[in-house]
């Protein structure tokens, strides 16, 4: 019988997913749903949520690496 640490680990492989226990809710118009759902059609993707996911998470870390602060002002490193 699986352990409930091994029940709420799934492994891929050598990676160990985590185990996600917070849920984000999120509204959108009709319109916005439409253009979702037609994007995930086009590129046939099948998992709407891990899509929502990555693509939340590649936006926010895109940011925090673009305000990472520096020791230079980007003018003075461009000198």
């Amino acid at each position: 019988m699986a352990t409930k640490k091994t029940k709420a680990l799934k492994a891929t492989g050598t990676r160990v997913q985590p185990v996600r226990h917070s849920r984000v809710v999120c509204l959108v118009s009709d319109e916005e749903m439409r253009i979702i759902d037609e994007y995930l059609k086009k590129y046939k993707i099948s998992n709407k949520s891990n899509w929502m996911r990555k693509t939340l998470l590649t936006a926010i870390y895109k940011n925090l690496d673009a305000d990472y602060p520096t020791l230079f002002s980007e003018h003075e490193m461009s000198r």
